[in-house]
């Protein structure tokens, strides 16, 4: 069964609800991440919501740092994995980046870096732990 997936750019106060409250479910209550770790960065980033027919089901977010610009965030909810929501995301954030931006990297949680190798991210250095999960630095070529 075809799924309507639809990823924007937000601005809007009540668009960014949506987000937070993706993230809030994803990252706090699934994951257990301290919240004071999860809202930080917020007013810096540009931040995306992806709606399964009209329905929120994830968000993401880039925003620009000393070392360039780094991917964030990328949240699905449950009852919404497996149909190509977190691809969408990423293909959307992508093409939503600066033509100059060069150096392009993320914190993958060890679980998507399948996802993110698809748009040619790669592994950089060793495994390590962010807000108790695992992780691996990853950039794109």
């Amino acid at each position: 069964m075809a799924h309507n997936v639809q990823v924007s750019k937000v601005t809007a106060p009540s668009d960014l609800e949506k987000v937070f409250a993706i993230r809030r479910e994803v990252f706090v209550v699934e994951q257990n991440c301290p919240p004071e770790l999860e809202w930080e960065f917020e007013d810096e980033s540009t931040h995306f919501l992806a709606t399964v027919d009209g329905e929120p089901a994830g968000a993401c977010r880039w925003r620009k740092t000393n070392k360039g610009y780094k991917l964030e965030r990328f949240a699905v909810l449950t009852k919404f994995r497996g149909r190509g929501v977190g691809q969408e995301l990423v293909k959307t954030v992508l093409a939503d980046l600066p033509a100059d931006a060069g150096y392009v990297y993320m914190h993958a949680q060890i679980q998507a870096v399948s996802l993110y190798e698809k748009f040619n991210f790669v592994k950089i250095g060793d495994e390590f732990e962010e807000a108790g999960i695992r992780h691996y630095k990853m950039v794109r070529k």
